[in-house]
């Protein structure tokens, strides 16, 4: 029996989830900044800065992949069952925050130069966009998904993009507005990024219910709990670093 295409919602729960994503993604763009702001050198003493390079790429990885799952509650299929590989899904968190790590180190080791901006960025852009396809390898359903060429490749450049974009800022950006700015321009990147690799895939099934149905919040939930934790342990080094408002007033690096 041929597989047949079936309907697919990605905004079943209204502007909500998508809000809620791009609001998360944002949160975690600028904390990452603020992290990678004193692991970049001269923003904090030699000691602490591999902390902060580890923190700032806790919480920027952890900002994307929050945003994808977030936005991913809203993900319903015309009568075929949605469930998650837990493992898969925590494989794609790692993913995320390895390569923004990978991005920041190469920044910081090399004097932050145009073209360790470019390479990392291309680096940790390929990362990010492998992130959400293993997050997406990760659903678990009786159909097959499959994706078109051109939107995954949309996907990718924007996502190599808005990571350059977030390096850039990381060397670049001082002073609260600025960070503020720069963030909320991350958080479209990445919700961009999200939604055009959404638009790539097509959902086909050989049998299919009455009903729409989606994953349900109970099984989202424990995905979401560990970077959420992240973020916060994250903030909470940000908040309490007695240095916070001497790296704010350092004036703008050159590349």
């Amino acid at each position: 029996m041929r597989a047949v295409e079936v309907t697919v919602d990605h905004f079943s729960y209204g502007s909500i989830t998508p809000v809620l994503g791009y609001l998360m993604a944002v949160l975690g763009a600028a904390l990452g900044l603020r992290c990678a702001a004193r692991a970049l050198p001269g923003g904090s003493d030699g000691g602490r800065r591999p902390g902060w390079l580890a923190l700032g790429a806790l919480s920027l990885g952890s900002g994307i992949f929050t945003m994808h799952f977030i936005a991913m509650m809203g993900f319903t299929t015309g009568g075929v069952h949605i469930a998650y590989d837990l493992g898969r899904a925590f494989a794609s968190l790692a993913i995320a925050i390895v390569v923004v790590a990978m991005g920041l180190l190469l920044v910081a080791a090399t004097r932050r130069t145009a073209p360790a901006v470019l390479g990392g960025g291309l680096i940790t852009g390929l990362g990010v966009a492998a992130m959400h396809y293993v997050g997406m390898s990760g659903l678990v359903m009786a159909a097959e998904v499959r994706y078109e060429p051109l939107y995954v490749a949309a996907s990718v450049v924007i996502a190599v993009v808005a990571a350059v974009l977030a390096l850039w800022c990381a060397v670049a950006v001082r002073g609260l507005k600025a960070a503020v700015g720069a963030s909320a321009l991350l958080g479209i990147a990445v919700s961009g990024m999200h939604y055009t690799g959404m638009a790539a895939m097509s959902v086909h099934a050989h049998t299919v219910s009455a009903l729409e149905t989606r994953a349900p919040i109970e099984t989202l939930m424990p995905i979401l709990i560990v970077p959420l934790l992240l973020m916060l342990l994250t903030g909470l080094f940000v908040g309490l670093d007695p240095m916070a408002s001497r790296t704010e007033e350092r004036a703008p690096q050159r590349i």
